[in-house]
């Protein structure tokens, strides 16, 4: 009987240890048949051609150079994905230099140009409904002056009010109150104090009467006309556009005609990239060049800072309120604003320490014989510093010349 046991025992141990040696077997043969699969070879100067197995190239005839393909996954916050491994730790003695915590301020200069102040615009509405007899202003951009003739109307509103008042200062001359009611509803109606001494003294109604520009501007077209051009970056064959408002066309109480653009007032808008809304506050002085005469500093205030970003070129607008009584700037006229930054405390690097590689940035690590490639992330630039949110500390010390580290050819990956 224990003869039998033993028989047993050792059979089930000899299977044991064949079934171990088969899965060994079976595992290092995977093994090597994965790393044969990840061997692949190609020309240094062609990188499209690809072999299984060593040979010449076809193009030029080079002999083709192994390459090892890496199926690993590496995450997608870590620079391994955009860097070769043997390239990541470079040997070398270059020049180094570290971080800096401190206080930085400098002057940005900000492209603008000079536009409308749609805030002093002027609406230019019918007080009544009538027919437009006559225009004297038929172009967009058109510039009129205080007082000038934009139009005449023929109202039937107006003409019941002209003969009520010529029957009131005809049969009841003693009724000052009702006569000065009526006087006043005439000057509602638009018409001025000329129009209504001659209507009194010739006491004969005159159906037509003419709009006055009440201020000095430039003729713009309304939200009802077909205006799609923007009234502040207007070309200069927008300034023979018409208004769709013409003679013979009937309006309505209240409808507004077309708009005034003020060029007293205007605005200086200027442009600032992504990154600089912190540095730049309301109220904050800016000096303002024209491209007129680029010796003549414009000295005014920041008034008013966009918080949303415009999509197409990621900036953000600051506008400056000018009074151009005396300057008399064109509009779409160029402007460079100059404004010094409020200091920013934090840890900066010279610029020529960074290198960009695609959307990270990086600097080279000094480590024992060499340097390692590690990715940081940055905030504003100022002048020829880089702020430094994450990655390296002042304790650190880093290559000089970031550039010079790299071969464009070798380090970043292709695949």
């Amino acid at each position: 009987m224990n003869k039998y046991i033993k028989y047993g025992l050792a059979l089930i141990g000899i299977s044991i240890i064949g079934i171990a040696i088969y899965f060994y077997v079976i595992k290092s043969d995977n093994h090597s048949e994965i790393e044969h699969q990840n061997e692949v070879y190609t020309c240094s100067m062609h990188p499209e051609i690809i072999r299984d197995k060593p040979g010449n190239c076809p193009i030029c005839g080079m002999a083709l150079v192994k390459k090892v393909t890496e199926n690993n996954s590496v995450d997608d916050n870590s620079i391994d994905n955009l860097i070769k491994p043997t390239d990541n730790f470079i040997v070398g003695n270059y020049q180094t230099t570290t971080a800096i915590d401190t206080t930085i301020s400098s002057e940005i200069n900000l492209p603008g140009f000079v536009g409308y102040d749609p805030n002093s615009s002027v609406n230019i509405a019918a007080r009544m409904s009538g027919r437009i007899e006559r225009m004297y202003v038929n172009y967009k951009y058109q510039k009129v002056n205080k007082g000038q003739k934009l139009f005449d109307l023929y109202s039937p509103e107006l003409l019941t009010e002209q003969q009520s008042f010529i029957y009131m200062i005809t049969n009841d001359a003693e009724n000052s109150s009702i006569i000065n009611a009526s006087r006043q509803k005439l000057v509602l109606y638009g018409m001025t104090q000329n129009q209504i001494n001659a209507l009194s003294n010739s006491k004969k109604v005159n159906p037509l009467i003419t709009i006055y520009s009440p201020a000095s501007g430039i003729i713009d077209g309304t939200e009802t006309m077909d205006n799609t051009t923007n009234p502040v970056m207007q070309s200069a064959s927008n300034n023979t556009a018409v208004l769709d408002v013409k003679e013979g066309n009937y309006i309505k109480k209240g409808e507004v005609i077309f708009k005034l653009l003020n060029t007293d007032k205007v605005w200086g808008i200027f442009n600032v990239i992504q990154g600089y809304n912190s540095v730049i506050k309301t109220n904050q002085s800016i000096k303002i060049i024209t491209e007129l005469d680029k010796n003549d500093l414009i000295n005014a205030k920041i008034n008013f800072v966009e918080t949303q970003l415009n999509a197409a070129d990621k900036t953000n607008r600051i506008r400056v309120y000018l009074n151009n009584n005396n300057l008399k700037l064109p509009i779409g006229l160029r402007l460079q604003g100059v404004v010094k930054t409020n200091p920013v405390n934090g840890i900066w690097i010279q610029k020529e320490s960074m290198v960009s590689i695609g959307n990270k940035k990086i600097v080279f690590l000094k480590m024992a014989n060499g340097f390692k490639a590690s990715a940081i992330k940055t905030g504003i630039e100022i002048d020829n510093f880089v702020q430094i949110m994450e990655g390296i500390s002042v304790k650190d010390t880093i290559a000089k010349n970031a550039q010079y580290l790299i071969d464009s050819e070798s380090f970043i990956k292709t695949e």
